[in-house]
């Protein structure tokens, strides 16, 4: 036997061992044909090898053959599929059904509370708004009635006001007087007068000064009542040359050159009104006019010299 006798021989055994570690089971007609070529490959003589090799060749795989120059061709495997078994079902027993069911109503229960939490939630803040409008206009009628109350309190406070009345008995004399002008009574607790020798009112200070002179309280406390008066400081043509301090000076307030100002306070308590606003005060300016034969007092004075708490 020659040498490609031998390779022939050597290629049908390899592709008969491995159709038979591929595919494992075959038809009785592909084993029989299997197990005919190889007695016959182990008990005849080798006479013609190269029919013997073909004819083992072509009984070992039908789907392998021998190529134009005499070579095998490759073996194509089965393809093989493996189908997974269909899951098994497991049934519900009565304990998971129950838990199921409980489950449900729970979910059920807490959703409508859920829906009642969130519409009591919107009645609360309607109430709520509600609530803040009536305050507001609780509020708005509580000040209402304030006012309306500060009003009728004013309304019914002692009002002081100041006039000047001429003297009936002595001549070029005149009083300043303190009237009540309101509706209650009023009790004056402190009174403050003071002088001033000026070219106008322009050269008045800007404010009331009374740091010279200390109040001076009522021996006895006044209480006035409605439509009563008082006197506050009487003033005469002899008082003017007892603020002169010259001849001089004099004869310039008759040329009325310089004028002579007289100006108070008086202070006053509300009998009715409450602790804290029961205090009020009456700022009072006076001019004295000097003439040749008579004089005159007349109230004058910018607006801060003639004011009312």
């Amino acid at each position: 036997m020659g040498f490609k006798g031998l390779a022939t021989l050597a290629v049908a055994l390899l592709a008969t061992a491995q159709a038979f570690g591929a595919v494992p089971a075959k038809t009785n007609n592909s084993s029989g044909a299997i197990r005919q070529t190889q007695s016959h490959s182990t008990s005849e003589v080798p006479t013609n090898a190269t029919s013997t090799a073909a004819g083992q060749q072509s009984a070992a795989s039908p789907s392998q053959g021998v190529g134009s120059e005499g070579g095998a061709t490759d073996y194509q495997p089965q393809h093989i599929t493996i189908a997974n078994p269909p899951p098994v079902v497991m049934p519900w027993t009565m304990h998971e059904r129950i838990l199921w069911g409980a489950d449900l109503v729970l979910v059920i229960l807490g959703y409508a509370g859920i829906m009642m939490c969130v519409s009591l939630l919107k009645k609360i803040d309607r109430q709520t708004a509600y609530a803040e409008t009536a305050a507001d206009a609780a509020a708005a009628s509580a000040q209402a009635a304030l006012l309306y109350a500060q009003a009728v309190v004013h309304s019914e406070r002692p009002w002081i006001l100041i006039t000047v009345e001429p003297s009936r008995s002595v001549e070029n004399s005149f009083t300043v007087m303190a009237t009540n002008r309101g509706r209650t009574p009023a009790r004056i607790i402190a009174t403050e007068e003071r002088t001033k020798i000026a070219i106008d009112e322009k050269h008045l200070p800007p404010t009331p000064d009374y740091r010279s002179e200390k109040a001076s309280a009522p021996l006895v406390p006044i209480i006035l009542l409605p439509g009563e008066f008082t006197a506050i400081k009487p003033f005469s043509r002899d008082d003017v040359k007892g603020l002169c301090d010259s001849e001089e000076r004099y004869k310039r307030i008759e040329t009325w050159d310089e004028k002579v100002f007289l100006y108070g306070r008086i202070t006053y308590e509300d009998l009715i009104s409450p602790p804290d606003s029961q205090v009020h005060e009456t700022n009072w300016c006076c001019w004295y006019i000097h003439g040749r034969q008579n004089s005159g007092l007349v109230m004058a004075g910018p607006v801060e010299y003639n004011s009312h708490s």
